[in-house]
């Protein structure tokens, strides 16, 4: 059975910087895509981050580019996002996914978390 299982979400003031962390079991994790989603309330799902199996490569979305950096420590089964200089429009419920085959950077995940909030106060 795979799990995914994300933590890390409070509030914050504009300007803060937090980290998440989330651990997938059940998986040859190293093999395995991983990647950030984030949802801020009323709005659509976005892939936010993601980092390839094997390779290691690493994609974000234009919006925290610089101000994001996804990390994984593959003994750990874990991966990491750590956020800076957050904005009010980084507010939302986050959630990391795995999969693994496909393009790392597209958004057809299989395995999901169930979320952690992140909220920015002005």
């Amino acid at each position: 059975q795979v799990y995914v299982v994300e933590s890390g979400g409070r509030r914050v003031q504009a300007g803060d910087s937090l980290k998440l962390s989330c651990s997938a079991s059940g998986v040859r994790f190293k093999d395995y895509h991983m990647a950030w989603f984030r949802q801020p309330s009323g709005k659509e799902r976005e892939m936010t981050a993601a980092v390839s199996g094997k390779t290691g490569l690493t994609w974000y979305i234009g919006s925290v580019q610089g101000r994001f950096t996804l990390s994984r420590d593959n003994p750990k089964n874990t991966v990491y996002l750590q956020m800076s200089d957050l904005k009010p429009e980084d507010a939302g419920v986050y959630y990391c996914a795995a999969k693994i085959g496909g393009e790392f950077n597209v958004a057809d995940y299989q395995y999901w978390g169930t979320g952690t909030e992140v909220t920015v106060s002005v």
